[in-house]
């Protein structure tokens, strides 16, 4: 009996099933904390400025921290599921790409965190001198924020460039979407790049777009039939 015939004898991975949701949940929750974070207005060009407006718009910041938070755990959760799929466990893939999305997710989880810690932070607006001159130690947070933030985003962008040499091995359907995990993951680079700014949204909406379509493949089984339809190498 070969590798491939055992393989195409495998039921529905229920892990895969999970991480597939678990994506589906971070691209809804990542939606949820720009939504949050664009609509608070408070990227601007001052530390002070930034403040002023995260004090005025403090509950659509807290609520764009919280849901950036739980983006974070459900992209961890997911990339724990994914280790739990046969795929994983008979080493089929790599785990270096749900190692990096584990990385990508807890500095996500932490930037979520401190932007609900400056939204928490942030002055009374009757206090109108805290508020033109705010406290100093809330700019090293804020830093911290934008820093795990960009982290947590380039991170997961290296692991898009990873999944697709192996998108790539694995043919189907995979084949097509490789191409494209590896441009959007290369993209996702250029958060460092304040002059390339008017491009990250479009660069956010693939990325959101990359985490629907793997999550429904996932659910629905497809990529579990990819890997199955691969010769092994016991195959004649």
């Amino acid at each position: 009996m070969t590798g491939q015939h055992i393989r195409t004898e495998r039921s529905p991975d229920s892990a895969a099933r999970t991480a597939g949701l678990l994506l589906f949940a971070t691209a809804f929750a990542t939606v949820v904390a720009v939504v949050g974070r664009v609509a608070a207005d408070a990227d601007q060009h001052t530390f002070e400025m930034s403040m002023t407006y995260i004090a005025i718009n403090s509950g659509l910041y807290g609520l764009g921290g919280a849901a950036r938070a739980i983006s974070g755990v459900t992209l961890v959760a997911g990339a724990v599921f994914l280790l739990r799929t046969w795929i994983a466990r008979e080493r089929l893939g790599t785990p270096i790409v749900t190692g990096l999305f584990i990385v990508s997710g807890l500095f996500t989880l932490a930037s979520g965190l401190f932007a609900v810690a400056l939204a928490l932070l942030a002055p009374d607006m009757s206090d109108t001198t805290a508020i033109s001159a705010p406290d100093r130690s809330l700019e090293t947070l804020m830093q911290v924020r934008w820093l795990t933030g960009k982290v947590g985003f380039a991170v997961g962008g290296l692991a898009l460039i990873v999944a697709a040499r192996y998108q790539w091995m694995v043919g189907g359907t995979l084949k097509y979407i490789a191409p494209v995990s590896a441009i959007v993951g290369l993209a996702m680079q250029f958060i460092w790049i304040d002059s390339a700014t008017v491009i990250h949204p479009i660069i956010g909406i693939a990325f959101f777009l990359w985490l629907l379509v793997i999550g429904f493949m996932l659910t629905s089984g497809r990529i579990d039939s990819h890997f199955v339809a691969m010769p092994s190498e016991d195959s004649p």
